[in-house]
């Protein structure tokens, strides 16, 4: 037996094992994917397992995350070294033979789905299926980014691909499809995918429900096919595979025709492969089919590793080697991109980044926060290059365009763009953007995303996976709330608030006013670890006169006080976003009637819910129970705060069509409602 069959079986081996000893997990895909990827990885991807954050390296996904006993296999045999959270390269093997035996375990470094910081050599979080191809569009995009703007003729930085292997479960999902068009209009000539069409889900063969021409489909979204008939032949793949790496000029969609369950003599072809442990017979007649020792759990034969070693170890430290001396050298010449790029590589910002933003004046009729955010990202994104995003077609709406000199448009030349623009079309497609945001922050750049904060529906499963991953990206939802006015209840949000305030390792703000806004993007900006939601107005705001109430820094502690009296509060009116101007109006109505009241500015929960217990109960003091809150929004969550006698002005329902004014009278955001309850809280 040839050494490469061998790699083969051993990477099936262990990928059955590690499900065997779970007694849970997918060992159908590993087995039928496994020369696709041995054949990737050993002898074309450009990647050094000793240097796994290096900048220049190929990138794989694997988007069917639930074959992720594969990739671990492949991991350990590579030889890929741990890397810190902090980005310290250890002396020690990303993973053992110890930490696959731990598959699916807790604590463990295996989990049942592949997730990036977690494990070492994962390159995203894939669990729902296609979120990891969309990712891979989006890295793609950085990709071509750093090459547009650091390249130059004789110092090719970044000329990395980008390869993930999908499955039929992946190509069912819509996201696929909107990625997939996107990247073919961007003709990203970088990106490969790979089908493993093996036909089978679990519910059984393919043609219960998916029986479209996916090649047709991704011709016509504008990429090149290539079909290899024979998931085991590995010459064939590995021919594909370079004449894609040949071609520049569109994406690349490689068709495998395989077999799922491959060397499984009573499974393979069949449905029960996918997602359940073989049993321990039939690991043992897989194994005697691969020529694999039958008794013998985890074995990896004498040689592999070594060959490992001398393919895809020698070649990536080759490599590896050559770009550190060629980056050193473009330094030497190139000392402020230089600089660029290492603030990149070190998460840091700019000297200056934040010299332009500017300060808004006291102003009885305000702006919108999305117009003030507007003004604020333009000030921040001309001092931080690699600031880049766009919306889903809501750019004039929700203010999201760079509007600066030099700030372009990332597009393909053939459509009038450069690929180091930084105004991103994403078009009408926010599932797929979302992901490919995430993309774009796993490759380094700060990305945001923009659009109408209903659409955040669509776009809940990649702002979970970017919490997930603590990738800092931000989200400019505008239109937060019943302030939509006439286009009704389909347009107006009530329940997102509560959705992401609940979702871990998210920041969200709704600022009250246009200084909040500023305070609220410079949070945003120094955070590297968590993604931040901005759900901005469409309506005017008042901005708030600082000088004779408290500053908006106060928005980095979630909640402050704006507003106070002499002494204890008799009364404490909160609220968030637009309602604050709303209950400072009460507050000047009380205040001059002889009552004693607070306002406090709630714009960030999870923020306030991270100070210490003292600061608070000084803000929201526990012996003063007449509270009123106010939001247009859900009242879940709100009685924390308001306690269970306080009044909470919210929605109880959805919206309606109508002018907004009309819509605060109907659903009782009115100064004279709030004044009603105030004054209930103050007599009950």
């Amino acid at each position: 037996m040839n050494m490469d069959k061998v790699c083969i079986n051993t990477i099936r081996g262990l990928a059955i094992d590690q499900v065997q000893k779970a007694n849970s997990g997918h060992p159908g895909t590993p087995l039928d994917l496994a020369p696709a990827t041995y054949a990737l990885w050993n002898n074309i991807l450009n990647y050094d397992p000793a240097n796994p954050l290096w900048p220049a390296r190929d990138r794989f996904v694997l988007s069917g995350g639930h074959a992720c006993s594969l990739l671990y296999a492949m991991i350990h045999l590579s030889g890929i070294k741990e890397v810190t959270r902090q980005g310290k390269v250890e002396n020690k093997p990303a993973l053992t033979l110890e930490d696959l035996s731990q598959f699916r375990q807790l604590n463990s470094k295996t989990p049942g789905h592949p997730e990036y910081l977690h494990t070492t050599g994962i390159e995203t979080t894939t669990g729902p299926l296609a979120q990891g191809i969309a990712t891979s569009v989006g890295m793609a995009i950085a990709q071509e980014w750093f090459a547009a703007r650091y390249n130059r003729p004789e110092f090719p930085l970044f000329d990395y691909h980008v390869y993930a292997f999908c499955g039929d479960g992946d190509l069912m999902e819509g996201i696929s499809y909107e990625a997939a068009s996107l990247a073919g209009h961007l003709k990203l000539g970088n990106l490969i995918w790979v089908y493993d069409r093996n036909r089978i889900t679990i519910e059984g063969n393919i043609n219960i429900a998916f029986t479209e021409n996916v090649e047709k489909r991704f011709e016509a979204a504008g990429w090149k096919i290539y079909h290899v008939k024979d998931g085991n032949d590995i010459d064939d793949f590995q021919n594909k595979i370079n004449q894609a790496r040949q071609n520049k000029a569109v994406p690349s969609f490689i068709v495998i025709d395989s077999v799922i369950g491959y060397g499984s003599p009573n499974k393979a072809g069949k449905s029960v492969a996918h997602g359940e442990p073989l049993g321990v017979e039939e690991v043992k007649a897989t194994k005697k089919n691969l020529g694999l020792p039958e008794d013998k759990d985890f074995f990896v034969p004498d040689g592999v590793m070594d060959h490992f070693k001398a393919n895809i170890g020698k070649r990536g430290a080759a490599a590896y080697q050559k770009w550190h001396t060629l980056f050193a050298d473009y330094k030497v010449k190139y000392p402020e991109l230089g600089q660029e790029i290492e603030d990149i590589l070190n998460h840091r910002l700019p000297k200056g980044w934040d010299k332009d933003i500017p300060i808004f004046a006291p102003d009885a009729k305000g702006v919108a926060s999305r117009s003030s955010s507007g003004k604020v990202l333009n000030a921040i994104a001309k001092n931080v290059p690699w600031l880049i995003g766009g919306s889903a077609d809501l750019a004039p709406s929700n203010k999201s365009n760079l509007d600066f000199e030099g700030a372009g448009v990332f597009q393909n030349p053939a459509y009038g763009g450069t690929y180091d623009g930084r105004n991103f079309h994403f078009g009408v497609r926010e599932h797929a953007m979302g992901a490919i945001v995430n993309g774009m922050a796993l490759s380094g750049l700060r990305s945001y995303a923009a659009g109408f904060f209903i659409f955040s529906d669509y776009m809940k499963n990649p702002i979970r996976l970017s919490a997930l991953m603590h990738l800092p990206v931000i989200y400019i939802f505008t239109h937060d709330s019943i302030g939509v006015g006439e286009d009704g209840p389909t347009h107006q949000p009530v329940e997102q608030l509560v959705h992401f305030r609940a979702t871990p390792n998210l920041v969200v703000f709704r600022p009250a006013d246009a200084n909040e806004v500023v305070e609220a993007w410079k949070y945003a900006m120094q955070e590297n670890s968590k993604p931040v939601i901005l759900a901005l107005s469409r309506q005017n705001l008042p901005t708030i006169d600082r000088h004779q109430y408290a500053s908006a820094e106060g928005l980095k502690k979630g909640a402050y006080v704006v507003a106070d009296c002499e002494g204890k509060p008799d009364l404490i009116l909160m609220a968030t976003g637009s309602e604050v101007g709303l209950i400072m109006e009460a507050y000047q109505v009380l205040t001059k009637s002889g009552k004693k009241v607070r306002v406090v500015s709630m714009p960030s929960w999870e923020l306030f819910e991270e100070q210490s217990k003292s600061y608070r109960d000084q803000v929201l003091p526990p012996s003063i129970t007449a509270r009123v809150a106010v939001e247009q929004g859900s009242p879940i969550g709100w009685d924390r705060y308001a306690g269970t006698t306080g009044a909470i002005i919210a929605m109880r329902g959805f919206g309606a069509s109508a002018p907004y004014s009309d819509l605060q009278k109907k659903f009782g955001f009115t100064l004279e409602a709030v004044l009603q309850a105030a004054q209930e809280q103050l007599t009950r």
